[in-house]
């Protein structure tokens, strides 16, 4: 069974950085699986299954936080005391807020008029600036720029669905 004391960069065996070998992560998430996963334990004693059953759900949520850029900002911070999203602080920049409330009202005009190829470019567009702040924040976590990087979590989340709602857009126009 898997060490629950142990962060989740430990559990795969990772360095505790933002930037690592995503290929890394994935070999080390199928091997886990594979010694914890709860069917290899349908024999064994009630305890037993039991631990497999946390052990592998433990594995999930760790891969899954350390596979999404923005889980896995928000989990660094938080082994830091940090909560990203709290709530009680969700202020963003006012130049990105307007420029994303634009975005989003080019993607209406775009939708009003069906305009395929619109919302194409205007995803393009959202995931090459997703791609640069993602960088930016790597760059803020290794130079241990705790506030900085927060608010880059809050931006890049933003940024994350409003692709993710072009995607929706333009699927739903395909089909």
């Amino acid at each position: 069974m898997i060490d629950f004391s142990q962060d989740y960069f430990s559990l795969f065996g990772l360095p505790p950085r933002y930037r690592f070998d995503p290929a890394a992560l994935d070999a080390a998430y199928h091997a886990l699986q594979r010694a914890v996963h709860p069917d290899r334990y349908a024999s064994a004693g009630e305890t037993e299954r039991r631990m497999a059953l946390q052990s592998s759900a433990r594995v999930n949520e760790a891969y899954q936080a350390l596979k999404d850029p923005v889980g896995r900002a928000q989990y660094m911070l938080s082994l830091r005391g940090i909560d990203a999203l709290a709530e009680t602080n969700t202020a963003l920049p006012m130049e990105f807020l307007q420029r994303e409330l634009e975005r989003r009202e080019a993607m209406d005009a775009v939708q009003s008029g069906v305009d395929r190829s619109g919302l194409a470019a205007l995803l393009d567009t959202v995931r090459r600036d997703a791609a640069t702040l993602e960088a930016t924040l790597a760059d803020r976590l290794e130079a241990q720029e705790w506030n900085a990087a927060r608010d880059a979590v809050r931006e890049l989340r933003f940024l994350t669905k409003v692709a993710d709602d072009l995607e929706v857009a333009i699927a739903a126009d395909e089909g």
